[in-house]
């Protein structure tokens, strides 16, 4: 049996949660957890039992989550932006006996109608000793069931087992050289394995601590790398501020560089903001890859040569193949021949809830079926092309990732963000649509034109991969994590007299 927090059992006095002003040791931790996980055990009695976790960015949310696992019943995150009809059927699926939710936290109707217990937290003395607490449940027991954004239809409940949680942190623990000295400083959401598993059990588990800033802002990253801060994670969007302010902030340069470990991850990170931050801190990001089934499977290390623009190689004990169309293991490593990503390993999933048919169709025989595309290159490093489904485009013959196209488009000074799609067309099967953010920033000049950017791209890549079709638009969907919502890409509305470009 694998015992997830060390340091809680050890009564540590290190620093482990920071939100705001209000911060637990690991030892506090203990204390604070250890009576909820033992009412949470009563009132799920035999263990079976799911609960719903009203996932806000706080103290609260964090401890209901240890106290869960304490307890040994599967704690099911819920995002607090979403939509009622999105709500009521996860309450359904997943039939949570009861809700965690802070004491003056407002619930919708679903989950205001479960019994509710409120995660109340008075920080106790250090003086105080921690009961004692309950013996932790096996590896392959339910911890989260964290449901995906159901872009393909309604979301997916993902049983993760404790195996894979603990697998997954232990593996990043020898990627990033990750140590109890290390203090985490992000401002993640807190129902997905980004922000919640790696951001704050990862940091629990290494016996370390983490500060989380509640909502993200550049004066707040600043200020709190400046401090203690040794690690920062982010998404795209996040490292986007970061690296337009880094480059007219000295003090956040400085602060950016002085990180041990700069961390992305949700989505990949425009090598325009790669070059930009590191210009401006002299430090590199790394970025991993990673899905709410399978955890985390490769990063670019913390002790390897630069590898800017891939997600690095697979983690130890992490099985990672390209497969073609044909269903062939994919053997080139020219980091060109595209394959599908699939993985197999103790950091997967048990189960689709109540789904016995779609966990079946996830696999190829022991080998999860990610969607992901991707290539891989001579030293084992892969990059991401994008997803099967929308990022990959096959015209007039050959089979194009979005991501390189975007990466040419965010390259113009005049494009502030770009995404790529592919249409339909009679003659070249799929046409390459661009979709654009002017810049209109500081400094900014006139809008480029679709014919500009056409050529641009030409230039840059090659004719065959230049978009045929630009829209222009004043933002691009994205979700909580900062992921483009391609499938929401609609023209905006032409302007009077013209059509859109």
């Amino acid at each position: 049996m694998n015992v997830l927090f060390p340091a809680l059992r050890d009564g540590s006095p290190a620093p482990a949660l920071r939100f705001g002003d209000r911060a637990l040791s690991h030892r506090q931790l203990a204390v604070v957890a250890g009576p909820l996980a033992e009412r949470i055990g009563e009132l799920t009695p035999g263990g079976r039992a799911r609960i719903a976790v009203w996932a806000t960015p706080t103290l609260e949310t964090s401890v209901g989550v240890v106290a869960a696992l304490l307890a040994g019943v599967a704690a099911v995150p819920v995002n607090p932006r979403i939509g009622e009809r999105e709500l009521a059927h996860i309450v359904a699926d997943s039939a949570p006996a009861l809700v965690l939710a802070a004491p003056d936290a407002e619930l919708p109707g679903p989950l205001a109608a479960l019994p509710r217990l409120d995660v109340a937290v008075t920080v106790p003395g250090e003086e105080t000793p921690p009961g004692p607490l309950p013996a932790e449940p096996g590896d392959e027991s339910p911890a989260l069931i964290v449901y995906t954004s159901g872009t393909t239809g309604p979301p997916k409940g993902v049983v993760l087992p404790r195996r894979a949680i603990a697998h997954t942190l232990d593996a990043l623990e020898d990627a990033w050289q990750w140590t109890a000295d290390d203090v985490l400083v992000h401002a993640l959401p807190l129902f997905h394995v980004h922000g919640l598993i790696l951001g704050v059990l990862g940091p629990l588990r290494r016996g370390g601590s983490v500060h989380h800033l509640g909502r993200f802002s550049t004066e707040a990253v600043a200020r709190e790398l400046a401090a203690d801060g040794t690690m920062l994670f982010g998404v795209p969007t996040m490292y986007h501020r970061l690296a337009l302010d880094a480059g007219e902030d000295p003090a956040l340069a400085k602060a950016l560089a002085r990180a041990r470990l700069l961390v992305s991850g949700s989505a990949a990170l425009p090598l325009t903001d790669h070059e930009r931050l590191t210009a401006a801190t002299g430090r590199r990001v790394i970025e991993r890859y990673g899905m709410t089934e399978t955890l985390m499977n490769t990063s670019v290390r913390a002790d390897a040569p630069d590898a800017t623009g891939t997600v690095g190689v697979p983690l130890p004990g992490v099985y990672v193949r390209l497969v073609d169309d044909a269903g062939q293991a994919v053997e080139a490593g020219d980091g060109e021949t595209v394959g599908e990503i699939q993985v197999r390993g103790p950091n997967l999933f048990t189960e689709y809830l109540n789904r016995p048919d779609a966990t079946a169709a996830a696999f190829d025989g022991g080998w999860f079926r990610t969607g992901d595309m991707a290539v891989r290159d001579a030293a084992g490093n892969y990059r991401i092309v994008g997803r099967k489904a929308t990022d990959l485009i096959k015209s007039g013959g050959y089979k194009i990732g979005a991501g390189e196209i975007e990466n040419a488009l965010l390259a113009h000074p005049g494009v502030a963000e770009a995404a790529v799609t592919g249409e339909r067309d009679e003659d070249l099967g799929e046409r390459i649509v661009a979709w654009i953010v002017p810049e209109t920033g500081p400094g900014a000049g006139p809008a480029p034109s679709a014919q500009e950017l056409t050529d641009h791209v030409a230039r840059q890549l090659a004719p065959h991969k230049r978009p045929r079709t630009v829209h222009f638009l004043t933002a691009l969907p994205r979700n909580d994590m900062g992921k483009i919502l391609k499938r929401e890409l609609r023209p905006a509305a032409p302007p009077a007299g013209g059509p859109d470009a």
